[in-house]
């Protein structure tokens, strides 16, 4: 287990590599990315027990990334692990990459389930912790849902059936960042109050500040030790998270940095 010192220089190089992918292809998902990483590598370097040795084995903790268009993030936490070098990153969303716009598992070992069309991934993810339980099987699944996803009604009948089938393996974790492609979430279709909705739904409703990654990581612990419910996690982040002209700006959830912008993000976050 990584200490919150030992996961800040690898939380700067994913935040880098999301800034450098996305402006090398011109094109991808940057501000939902930047929001989650926090989460992402709390959840990868000190919860799942995922390595290169049991990375194909299908009897290990799973991760499904729900809101499929932040791939540059799950891309840029399986290269720290070392699933991917860091220079097939900056393949991102060209033509005959294994890196799409979103995460294909047919291409890429580590990624557990490919997704984009918003809904599907916390309903595989589901089906994931499901299978586990009807094998018997003492392995835990987890899914990023983004807070405009939950705008879809198939994530709630995803969250009815997690509650029915009593799956206290499953995880959900809310990048609660208040902004979507159209702007702020509450003005678009407000989905709010998403923990509400999954505690009447039947879950265990968790809180932390996004960022905080010991408040993050005493909500994995949590999460793993509540039985009898599925456990979501509502995390409040700051899209764009770590670049200060894109922090909070929803204009920035689907758009490349041009060469000057790069310049700019990669001083702010130490990179070259």
């Amino acid at each position: 287990m990584l200490s919150k010192e030992q996961l800040l220089p690898i939380q700067k190089r994913m935040r880098i590599n999301i800034v450098k992918m996305v402006a090398n292809a011109n094109s991808g998902h940057i501000g939902g990315s930047l929001s989650a990483v926090e989460l992402i590598s709390t959840l990868y370097f000190n919860e799942m027990n995922i390595t290169k040795e049991n990375l194909t084995n299908l009897q290990r903790d799973k991760f499904v990334l729900s809101k499929g268009h932040a791939s540059p993030l799950l891309f840029s936490v399986l290269c720290e692990k070392g699933f991917l070098a860091e220079e097939e990153l900056m393949t991102f969303r060209k033509i005959d990459s294994r890196l799409q716009g979103h995460p294909n598992m047919n291409y890429v070992d580590g990624v557990d389930m490919s997704t984009g069309s918003l809904g599907q991934g916390i309903s595989a993810a589901v089906g994931m912790a499901l299978s586990y339980k009807a094998k018997g099987l003492d392995y835990r699944v987890y899914t990023l849902v983004g807070d405009g996803e939950s705008q879809e009604g198939q994530v709630w009948e995803a969250a009815m059936a997690a509650a029915h089938y009593k799956l206290d393996n499953l995880c959900a974790i809310v990048d609660l960042n208040g902004l979507q492609i159209d702007g702020d979430i509450i003005k678009v279709m407000n989905p709010l109050p998403i923990d509400k909705k999954f505690e009447a739904f039947g879950w265990n409703v968790l809180y932390v500040d996004g960022h905080d990654v010991d408040a993050i990581m005493e909500c994995y612990a949590q999460a793993r030790a509540y039985k009898g419910k599925p456990t979501v996690i509502v995390a409040t982040t700051v899209k764009g998270k770590g670049v200060s002209f894109m922090e909070n700006d929803a204009g920035w959830h689907g758009v490349a940095p041009n060469k000057e912008q790069l310049a700019k993000a990669l001083e702010e976050l130490g990179g070259e």
